[in-house]
């Protein structure tokens, strides 16, 4: 990119070109889609720069990530962030209820930094059922140099997405939702876009090389849209070094259940009998059984893997006792010099409890999901845009749910679902779900700690006798177990528009999410930054004059 091309690039994305600033890194994407096979069926996927995974972004904390991304797909598209939290920034967030999308033919450059971050995290297609195609990658953010990290730097790092894959389009698991049918069951699980086996069966060329002796950090993300899984390396151990970008007590496990959404670091020793060994992973708390596999070769080997695979677990209490053994590491570093323990979240006092139960029922004849009574949907305006150019009260209504789901089987009610949080508060979130199958939930814009213990049937307030107020690792997606309930904290010290979501990616499209509002009421860049100058216009806010800036 030439010196003049760089200047006006900064220019219109609002950024100074005199101070000193963190390092930057440009990409251009260009979205398309493609077809391929990896079950064997061709079908058409949602690729990056021809990529499937889409490409890596590698940086480091704080680092601007400048990424102009051209649709050439023949519908609306939108990529969101899974983690990154955007700090004053949410116009980046990627989510339909914070930005118009790209047109086709169009393109948009996204401008954030993972402020004060470090970990892994990917990013995904946010409108409708794209996700289900593709159009997803791994995000690495390093911590600086100065910062220490509480482990030796591994032989080298390599990217693990995994999830439970379809081989019908996303355009046709949408109608199938539209018209009131269920999405059936995944043909299969892919690693990196791979099932593991080609057409007769075979295995496929070894996917990562590894030299004897030498420790390898793997991140392993479930990318999938339904289902949690089991990742396991045969006869390997693996050593949890960080999740969702915090760094754990370093315990050894022969494998590691993994939810929707989520992400993990695991080191692993080559210390084996030089040869193949098989990757796995494989779906977990359904009646049928998925998988898919993946090689790590020694270098230097030809001995095929073992046909003696590692079985995976089984049951709920398995995953139960794991998730408990999950320790923040309270005296490592993480984006910042000081202790991750240093932030003693369980000293604070609550000042608002929010439960929030799923609910399921029929609208009309059709299946819709919802959350305390009301299945979202999306306005034509993003709420966002509303907020800013101050005609949010035409748009939607604010608080239609209570801090208490509904008693009885009320009615489900489809409307924008919007709740209001006062700016850095710290609230406790109740999450319930009464369903028979798993849940996971994110919110996007923080991290959180899940401090509750996951109990059987409802929360109530003597429940708070059993949470984790000293090293619960902070994260942004926690799962909750079927007729079971998960407790979180946070403080919402991140001024923006912020969704709160299932990651059971059909029953997010059918209503089962809503946004946190969170206002500064100083409209102060201190909080919060001003609209991007090449923000995306759409809605009932095309034609209104910009507000006036935040100073």
């Amino acid at each position: 990119m030439s010196g003049v091309a760089l200047v006006v690039l900064l220019t219109l994305l609002g950024l100074s070109t005199v101070q000193a600033e963190d390092p930057y890194h440009f990409f251009e994407w260009h979205v398309t889609y493609g077809t391929i096979s990896p079950l064997g069926v061709p079908q058409q996927v949602i690729l990056i720069n021809n990529q499937f995974p889409g490409p890596e972004i590698n940086c480091t904390s704080n680092n601007n990530i400048i990424v102009n991304v051209f649709n050439k797909l023949d519908e609306p598209f939108l990529l969101s962030w899974n983690g990154i939290q955007h700090r004053k920034n949410s116009w980046m967030d990627g989510m339909p209820g914070t930005n118009c999308p790209i047109m086709p033919g169009k393109n948009w450059t996204y401008h954030f930094q993972p402020k004060d971050q470090i970990g892994s995290f990917f990013y995904f297609p946010s409108i409708g059922m794209q996700k289900a195609s593709g159009g997803m990658g791994m995000i690495r953010v390093h911590s600086r140099l100065l910062i220490p990290v509480p482990y030796t730097d591994p032989a080298d790092e390599f990217n693990i997405l995994a999830g439970e894959w379809y081989t019908k389009s996303h355009k046709v698991l949408a109608r199938f939702l539209d018209s009131g049918r269920g999405i059936g069951r995944p043909a299969g699980v892919l690693i990196n876009g791979k099932h593991g086996k080609d057409a007769s069966g075979k295995d496929e060329p070894p996917m990562f090389t590894v030299e004897a002796g030498k420790t390898y950090r793997f991140r392993v993300c479930n990318i999938g849209i339904k289902n949690s899984l089991n990742f396991r390396i045969q006869k390997h151990a693996l050593r949890l070094v960080e999740m969702e970008g915090s760094h754990v007590v370093q315990n050894m496990y022969d494998s590691l259940d993994l939810h929707i959404g989520q992400c993990f670091s695991v080191f692993v020793t080559a210390d084996q009998q030089p040869g193949d060994y098989y990757i796995l992973a494989s779906t977990r708390f359904t009646k049928y059984k998925c998988d898919g596999s993946a090689i790590i070769r020694y270098a230097g080997s030809n001995t095929p893997p073992s046909k003696d695979l590692p079985p995976g677990p089984s049951g709920w209490a398995w995953s139960f006792n794991q998730w408990r053994s999950f320790r923040w590491n309270l005296t490592a570093s993480a984006a910042r010099p000081n202790p991750q323990g240093s932030y003693h979240y369980g000293q604070i006092n609550i000042t608002r409890t929010i439960r929030l139960r799923g609910g399921t029922g029929l609208v009309n004849g059709k299946r819709r999901y919802a959350i305390n009574g009301v299945s979202h949907d999306n306005p034509v305006t993003p709420f966002k845009l509303s907020e800013y150019f101050g005609i949010a009260d035409k748009e939607f209504k604010y608080n239609i749910i209570g801090d208490e789901p509904p008693t009885g089987k009320s009615p489900i009610t489809i409307a924008p679902n919007v709740v209001n949080c006062t700016f850095r508060t710290f609230i406790e979130i109740i999450l319930e779900n009464p369903e028979r199958s798993i849940h996971a939930y994110h919110i996007d814009g923080y991290a959180f700690f899940p401090v509750g213990k996951m109990g059987h049937g409802e929360w109530d307030p003597e429940k708070r006798r059993t949470y984790n107020l000293l090293d619960a690792s902070s994260r942004h997606t926690v799962q909750v177990y079927p007729k079971s309930w998960s407790a979180i904290m946070l403080t919402f010290d991140n001024a923006g528009m912020w969704n709160l979501r299932t990651l059971v990616w059909d029953k997010q499209y059918l209503g089962q999410q809503l946004y946190f509002s969170v206002v500064s009421p100083a409209r102060s860049l201190r909080d919060e930054y001003n609209i991007p100058e090449n923000a995306l216009l759409c809605g009932n806010v095309v034609k209104l004059p910009q507000p006036a800036p935040y100073t």
